[in-house]
């Protein structure tokens, strides 16, 4: 008779907790806060602690941040589902070493991986799966080349003695890492973007040349793309600013890993999007001090995703 009221409290809790946080269920059901937690973490570490892995093939591997003060996690994503596979400690090598066991286990064959230009996870990628792909999706290129762009933007403000100059550049970092097509035209940011430039050549350069470098994944052949990489590398290394050269010296260091997008084209774009969603977890406080139960979590996202999709 006790399994049975268990069980049916149970399930009351997993139903409200659709509807609310843990601090609502608990005041409606008057059960202790730990309690619904509870509940509700021995539910999901039933279903979520060991995920199949048999049939994943394709993975993306990245980490965000849980705290503001250096706290990370590592993310493991199946890129065909969306399903996170595994949530990992930290973000180094060792961060991955749980997601490997069970990997081993299950047979499966990972043919490519997408992850960002760490050597951390480079190293664990190498060493645990030596026959896959390695892939360096172009959001990191991207990521990279407009990370430099903003630092030569700084040293250009910091340099510049005009006062009218300063005030031109002052504001336009926005302008410069958003895409051309993307200028809000409206209020004017074209016009701004194009003044500020004109002040400026060594900043044009870089810019025009951040703007060409993703026409890289828009070519028929890996060959095609190698051929057009090799000659952008040599013209930011030929064109005297810093930030481009070292650029140029990055993506030639791992044009093999940006280049295997032509074999396999997956990216670690899903994982993005899915830390926005983790940032709404935390804010609505679901306990991520418990770092196993902010994991399972995370990992029954993919399962409240496609429930409410189907429901609308």
């Amino acid at each position: 008779m006790k399994k049975t009221y268990t069980r049916r409290l149970a399930r009351s809790v997993l139903a409200l907790l659709s509807y609310g946080t843990i601090k609502d269920v608990a005041a409606h059901t008057g059960l202790a806060w730990h309690t619904v937690k509870e509940i509700e973490k021995s539910h999901l570490r039933k279903h979520y602690a060991k995920p199949r892995l048999k049939d994943v093939k394709y993975i993306a591997i990245d980490e965000f941040a849980v705290h503001k003060v250096h706290k990370y996690m590592t993310v493991v994503m199946d890129l065909e589902t969306r399903q996170v596979l595994y949530v990992g400690k930290g973000k180094k090598a060792s961060s991955l070493d749980g997601f490997w066991k069970l990997l081993k286990r299950s047979g499966s064959k990972i043919k490519a991986v997408a992850i960002d230009m760490s050597p951390a996870f480079i190293k664990a990628v190498t060493d645990h799966l030596p026959k896959s792909k390695l892939v360096f999706d172009w959001f990191h290129i991207v990521k990279l080349i407009n990370d430099k762009l903003s630092d030569l933007r700084r040293d250009m403000f910091r340099q510049e003695q005009n006062v009218g100059v300063r005030q031109v550049l002052k504001g336009t970092r926005w302008l410069l890492l958003k895409r051309g097509y993307n200028l809000d035209t409206e209020k004017g940011e074209d016009l701004r973007l194009t003044e500020a430039l004109k002040m400026n050549e060594p900043l044009a350069m870089m810019y025009y040349m951040k703007e060409e470098l993703t026409l890289m994944w828009d070519h028929q052949t890996k060959r095609e793309a190698l051929i057009f990489l090799r000659n952008w590398c040599k013209r930011a290394t030929n064109s005297g600013v810093k930030q481009l050269q070292q650029v140029a010296k990055t993506l030639l260091a791992f044009r093999t890993g940006i280049l295997n997008w032509y074999n396999a084209r997956i990216s670690t774009g899903p994982l993005e999007g899915l830390n926005n969603k983790i940032k709404v977890l935390k804010r609505k406080a679901y306990g991520y001090r418990d770092l196993e139960y902010f994991a399972l979590k995370i990992k029954s996202i993919h399962e409240y995703r496609i429930r409410h999709s189907l429901i609308r």
